[in-house]
């Protein structure tokens, strides 16, 4: 499978003036010698065709005795991504699934009408110096499905598509982009790819997506000749024919699909159409009603209080 050729906006000229309609500079939070930089939600743009949140973690050297410790905490209304570029968590979930995940595998946990789960570093990890890198995103469900049952999906490296062409390896995440599809379900038309670019090639978006995105993780990338270094999210507009260049070796991760059904409400872990019942999700936390991950039942996050 090869990739599209598609012209890129002459640098300079009116459609490269309007080719990037936002420029995120994600948020950066220390949690205790751990780096969190959040891109999505922010100020400028809610979200990306369904992407509603976006966390970069590490890159970060976690000496032994150091790791991952996200108890058990709930969701409703989304499901939850989890991707690795370095290391390797541990999730749990209240359906009794245990799944180690490791670089190029992926976790797609569907919270639906509520489920809950941890993320852990394991003790045999915890035993030695690691490596930790990775990419946590939300993608809000469609109001239809805001309340379908909890799910929780684990794909091997090898079942996510691969397109390697003129040096650039293209990992189909989920959805479908450049002819290829992931077999992870979701509910609603959407793409979303890692892509690894050798230093001078070229990679066309795709175009029959509303919604478009592009976080640079490693490295740096040219559009329409304006520079765009790592830890950048660029929001471009839809349908323009626009080409990304990688100015040496880059990473990516491409996002988006059609736009959401509507705005979408987020407090805490919760993402709904409805304030109401964002409300009843933080009662039932609050009291108990959720159900219990098992293998990790003694612990758990409280609702904040504000």
């Amino acid at each position: 499978m090869t990739l599209p050729h598609i012209p890129d906006p002459i640098p300079g000229d009116h459609a490269a003036a309007d080719a990037i309609e936002t420029v995120i500079v994600p948020r950066a939070r220390d949690l205790g010698g751990f780096e969190v930089r959040r891109a999505l939600p922010a100020a400028q743009r809610q979200m990306v065709g369904p992407f509603i949140f976006f966390d970069q973690f590490g890159p970060v050297l976690m000496k032994a005795g150091q790791g991952i410790d996200v108890r058990p905490h709930p969701h409703i209304g989304l499901a939850t991504v989890t991707w690795l570029f370095d290391g390797s968590i541990f999730h749990r979930d209240s359906l009794g699934s245990e799944q180690p995940i490791a670089p190029g595998e992926l976790n797609w946990m569907t919270a639906g009408k509520g489920i809950v789960h941890s993320e852990r570093t394991t003790a045999q990890e915890l035993s030695r110096d690691r490596n930790i890198f990775g990419i946590q995103s939300w993608v809000a469900l469609p109001k239809q499905y805001e309340e379908t049952a909890p799910a929780f999906e684990h794909v091997a490296m090898a079942d996510l598509p691969l397109i390697d062409d003129r040096g650039i390896k293209a990992r189909v995440v989920a959805g479908s982009v450049y002819g290829a599809t992931s077999p992870v379900k979701t509910h609603s038309d959407l793409f979303y790819a890692d892509v690894q670019m050798l230093a001078g090639t070229a990679l066309p978006l795709p175009v029959e997506h509303e919604e478009r995105g592009v976080y640079v993780v490693e490295g740096e990338i040219e559009v329409a000749g304006q520079s765009f270094a790592a830890g950048r999210l660029l929001v471009f507009r839809p349908g323009d024919a626009i080409t990304i260049r990688a100015t040496g070796n880059a990473r990516v991760m491409l996002l988006g699909g059609e736009p959401m059904d509507g705005p979408r409400h987020i407090w805490w872990n919760f993402v709904s159409s409805s304030k109401d019942r964002i409300e009843a999700a933080k009662n039932d936390w609050k009291h108990a009603r959720f159900d219990i991950v098992p293998g990790d039942e003694h612990d758990f996050i409280p609702l904040p209080e504000k």
